[in-house]
């Protein structure tokens, strides 16, 4: 079986096309599992129209992490998918993934292309120096429960990343499927998404100076500073 876990804050607006791409899933082994992290909107009413087919689990605000390791600690599944409030899986993601997995035994994750807003992310295959050097594979991939080591609750950006490099540290590498799975919906009409040339010609913009200690705290953490 596979356990979805969706950690969801103040997202009310989205929750519902989440779970209704969730339900419209060609596999239907799974449970689905929503951690509230504290929401302060309506979360509750739109939860209580699928209140026969989700676990809803509710905590004070703490953060994505914690609240997709507590998602972790409820779920029954043998293979675990986070899977955020803005989400929108392709009817046939987790068929597919399943079976990615299941051919290739020596792999602990399975991840795939996407869409972000209108921009298409189409990834490549698994290259562990590759990603000792930049985040490249989205926190949606689906993952063999026994070799996931949980997320570092410490961690507030590259969160995805950091999972990914602990999990290559224990060994455990994933295998890219040449698909685009699922979509990312971005708020508002002007995407927070900024081109990689930005980031290299102008490093004295606030938001790249945050982009660039965030990822200072990763590589240190895992001694790639000098990759």
């Amino acid at each position: 079986m596979i356990s979805i876990i969706i950690p969801v804050y103040n997202q009310a607006d989205k929750i519902s096309e989440c779970l209704d791409g969730i339900l419209n899933q060609s596999y239907k082994n799974f449970e689905i599992i929503v951690v509230n992290d504290g929401s302060k909107d309506n979360i509750f009413e739109v939860l209580d129209k699928y209140k026969d087919k989700i676990k809803s689990v509710n905590q004070e605000n703490g953060g994505s992490n914690p609240a997709r390791n507590r998602g972790a600690k409820e779920a029954r599944g043998d293979y675990l998918i986070f899977c955020d409030a803005d989400i929108i899986l392709e009817p046939t993601a987790l068929e597919i993934m399943l079976k990615t997995l299941e051919e290739k035994p020596e792999a602990s994750f399975a991840y795939s292309s996407f869409f972000w807003g209108k921009k298409l992310f189409k990834l490549w295959p698994y290259d562990s120096e590759r990603l000792k050097k930049m985040p490249y594979i989205h926190t949606t991939a689906l993952i063999r429960r026994e070799h996931f080591p949980g997320f570092d609750e410490k961690i507030k950006r590259f969160q995805d990343w950091d999972l990914w490099l602990t999990m290559l540290e224990k060994g455990h590498t994933g295998v890219w499927i040449d698909r685009i799975l699922y979509k990312v919906k971005t708020g508002g009409t002007i995407s927070s998404w900024l081109p990689a040339f930005i980031y290299k010609l102008m490093p004295f913009l606030p938001r790249v100076k945050k982009y660039n200690v965030a990822m200072d705290i990763i590589k240190n953490k895992h001694k790639i500073l000098n990759e």
